[in-house]
């Protein structure tokens, strides 16, 4: 992405005139709308907009023009495909044709038959692959039908495991898991199964809370799977039962967490802290067009401040730590990935565990309408889009990570010796008490096995979206306006 820079009054004044020539909605046939609405809000709002030579702001000089380059499109997502930029780049950029999914993943309701995975390679192989499960969702069709945190699948239906096969066997509504045993580094399969079917399901991420006294320390676990805002009361309630029995230190396990809420994550950052209200805690950067409008209209739009609510107005309870430890993953993204960064040069953060993913762009959720919000959009269709539109980076500047936040204490799960979350000797929480009481002991990590492939979260997509949790005004208004 090009440098962010900011543009003379001159240019404001002329994308505003080009802008108004291209929004003559009169203009538009009927079955071009979708297509237009997707051009419109890419080239106002897309990330990486100046990159892509069909969004250029002089690309097309009037709305009849663009209407002949939307014409060539039959399929609403070819045009969205191919306003992206290289999918190397732009690995996160998503469009629905029924927002009401997208609204369902975002708020972690989807399809689900209660198995949380990974998926791994076997090893010396790069295209044989199994699923071992991380953990299962209480009350589902998997919490039944006895399936467990470790268990191993090879296979689906039959079919063994591939990373060309894996979508479209793991995509169906029902379909039997064929499972293995870990046999000293070997996956042999034992010729068990189960048969489980997805039902819409709400996910709470606030999974294991717990409490564990060793010496002069009360330590509070806190297993927290993804940065859902309609959650919010349950994990402020969570953070209040620890705050309860007076904690000393705080286990964050966000091993599984792949992301969620921009504000959410300000939120728990907020509940962690205490004692930084008001103060910046993290800081976005959007493309030029939108940075330079909402620098000179709205420049608060653009700052996350440490925050006394949550999303409800209610008051944030809060541990007022000077550190915390985090248990950490290949699976830990995005908004998990800011709650770390943007702590970083508040208080200690002591990270556990293997590297993150290293994703530090965000998006939003845009629908057709004149200011693209969801009042007010297009009744006679449900396309909406999620496009990554900002960078987020703390409040010292920092945001780039593509390798990931690296542990300070290397630990991979070891698939013979998982055992069960929140308990004292499960090994990555094991080794966070151990650096907490400085007790000397350290369990050895496994060597680099079964190289991480993908999960089940990054499966469903936008649940490993990082989000601002609607349009900002500043431009809406600018919209509305012009």
């Amino acid at each position: 992405m090009k440098t962010l820079f900011r543009l003379p009054l001159f240019g404001i004044v002329l994308l505003f005139f080009l802008a108004c020539e291209l929004n003559d909605d009169n203009a538009v046939p009927k079955d071009l709308k979708i297509n237009d609405f997707i051009w419109k809000g890419m080239n106002l709002y897309y990330l990486w907009q100046e990159d892509v030579n069909n969004l250029s702001n002089d690309r097309f000089s009037n709305q009849d023009e663009l209407n002949d380059f939307l014409a060539g499109y039959n399929n609403p997502t070819n045009l969205f495909q191919d306003l992206r930029v290289d999918p190397s780049i732009d690995r996160f950029s998503v469009i629905f044709s029924d927002y009401r999914a997208l609204e369902g993943a975002l708020s972690g309701t989807t399809d689900n038959n209660g198995v949380d995975f990974g998926l791994r390679y076997l090893n010396n192989s790069t295209t044989n692959i199994f699923g071992w499960v991380r953990y299962i969702l209480p009350n589902s069709d998997a919490s039944e039908n006895n399936v467990h945190r470790g268990d191993i699948f090879y296979a689906i239906n039959g079919t063994p495991l591939t990373i060309n096969n894996y979508q479209s066997l793991l995509a169906n509504q029902t379909y039997t898991l064929n499972f293995a045993d870990y046999n000293n580094g070997s996956i042999v399969p034992n010729g068990e199964s189960v048969t489980l079917t997805k039902t819409p399901y709400s996910e709470n991420p606030v999974y294991i809370t717990n409490v564990v006294s060793t010496g002069s320390h009360t330590i509070g676990y806190l297993m927290y799977n993804g940065f859902y805002p309609n959650f919010e009361t349950q994990l402020n309630v969570a953070i209040a039962q620890l705050q309860a029995q007076n904690i000393t230190d705080l286990v964050l396990d966000l091993r599984y967490n792949s992301g969620g809420s921009i504000g959410t994550a300000t939120r728990l950052a907020s509940m962690i802290t205490g004692q930084f209200m008001g103060q910046l805690f993290a800081k976005e950067q959007w493309n030029d067009k939108a940075q330079d409008y909402l620098e000179e209209n709205n420049p608060t739009d653009l700052l996350n401040f440490f925050t006394t609510q949550i999303s409800n107005g209610n008051a944030i309870n809060n541990l007022n730590l000077s550190r915390v430890y985090v248990l950490t993953s290949k699976s830990t993204a995005s908004a998990s990935e800011l709650v770390i960064n943007g702590l970083a040069p508040y208080i200690d953060v002591v990270q556990i565990g293997d590297a993150t993913t290293g994703k530090n762009v965000g998006s939003i959720t845009l629908y057709d309408s004149v200011d693209f919000k969801k009042e007010g959009s297009n009744p006679s269709h449900k396309y909406a889009m999620q496009p990554i539109v900002l960078k987020i980076v703390n409040s010292e500047g920092f945001g780039d990570y593509p390798a990931g936040l690296p542990a300070d204490y290397l630990l991979l799960e070891d698939l013979g010796n998982l055992d069960v979350l929140g308990s004292e000797t499960e090994p990555l929480f094991n080794e966070a008490i151990n650096q907490i009481t400085a007790s000397g002991r350290k369990i050895q990590s496994p060597l680099r096995t079964f190289q991480h492939f993908k999960d089940s979260k990054s499966l469903r997509n936008l649940q490993n979206q990082m989000y601002k949790d609607q349009v900002p005004n500043g431009i809406s208004d600018m919209l509305k306006n012009k």
